[in-house]
Parts: C-alpha cells; structure tokens; sequence
C-alpha cells in the first residue's frame, strides 16, 4: 500500500487526465473518482439496484446500464432526488476509492478527483495538486471535446468550488495553458519531489 497520497484536481476542461496520465507513464498508481463513480451503478451493484429501485426501469437504457443523460435531467432540477441519490453514492464511491487507494502498490498513489475539496477527500492527501486554466480556456476546451453549449460548461463551472479558492487550498498548482514540454517538465519535478516525500514517512 503507497501511505503517501496525492491529491490532484482541477476544473472541468483544466487538463486532468492529461496530468494524470503522464504520472501514469512514471508507474504512478491513479485511483479516478470519477471512474469509481461509474464503476458503483455497473448493472448488478447494489448502488444501480437502488437507484432503480427508487425511480424506476425507465432510468436504464436498452442495454441495462444507467441512462446517465435522463438521471441528470431527473436530477438537476429537482433537489430532493439529488440529496438522495447523493446520500446513496457517495458513501459507497468513498469506501471504494479507500478500498482502491489501500490496493496501490507504487511508492506514492494519486487520487484524481474534480470534486476534492469539495466532498472532503482531501483528507485522505498528504498534499493537493491544481491542475489550473483561465475560465476562457476552461469553457473552450470543453465545448469543443463535448461538443456542448457554452451555458451548459458555464453551468457546471458554476457549481464547483471557484478557481480562486481551489488555488488558495491547493499545496501545488500548474498551469496547464502552456506547452505540453512545460507542463511535463513541471510534473517531473513535482514527481522527484512527492518520491522524496514518500520516502519519508
């Protein structure tokens, strides 16, 4: 089990699995929340079960899994099924993110997650690592990868903890509005640094 976690964040469109894929190609182990998240209402988990319990077959698309696109439209304006659905998964998406984190092997582990600080997982962090963008390059970005409307991304910009506040709680923070080469050298000195640390405790 790697006892040294990293915590590595960042807004939506801000160059994540970028970051996170590069630490990867240093035998970093990486533990992706937002992988978890999917991997927790697979067909035959408890948490689909439930959620199909509670709002019905018409939640799931032809092939049994979780129609995504209606829960969203369910959830985004109806705020009591969001507190649920909530109080379902994220007691279940935490103790499988530990569960994961205590299986690495590599001499530090990354918990990759866009919502961080805000659930609180920066506990389980030795240190916390912004992958950080102007909000002009946030919302390009991702309209062009989603092929999204710009209020959409704006919407969701605006549900997250604010840039500013992200960098005031981060321990480290790179610019990723720069050229790949940069950025890549950043993080190699970064990862020198957070092997040191590990080797530490």
């Amino acid at each position: 089990m790697s006892s040294w976690i990293l915590g590595l964040t960042g807004g939506i469109g801000a160059g994540k699995s970028a970051a996170t894929n590069y630490f990867q190609s240093l035998n970093i182990d990486i533990v992706d929340a937002d992988i978890v998240a999917r991997e927790v209402v697979m067909p035959g988990t408890q948490g689909l079960n439930s959620i199909v319990a509670h709002f019905g077959d018409d939640i799931l698309s032809a092939d049994g899994t979780l129609d995504r696109t209606k829960l969203r439209s369910i959830i985004f304006d109806n705020k009591e099924h969001k507190a649920w659905l909530n109080a379902l998964l994220h007691p279940i998406i935490r103790a499988q993110i530990l569960t994961q984190l205590a299986q690495a092997t590599s001499p530090y582990c990354i918990l990759c997650a866009p919502l961080l600080f805000e659930n609180g997982l920066e506990r389980y962090c030795q240190k916390t690592l912004l992958i950080d963008v102007p909000l002009d390059v946030q919302i390009a970005r991702t309209c062009n990868r989603d092929n999204v409307p710009q209020e959409q991304v704006k919407n969701i910009i605006a549900a997250q903890m604010s840039r500013e506040d992200k960098c005031q709680k981060a321990d480290y923070i790179v610019d990723n509005n720069r050229p790949l080469v940069d950025v890549h050298a950043e993080l190699d000195h970064l990862h020198k640094k957070f092997l040191d640390a590990s080797k530490a405790i």
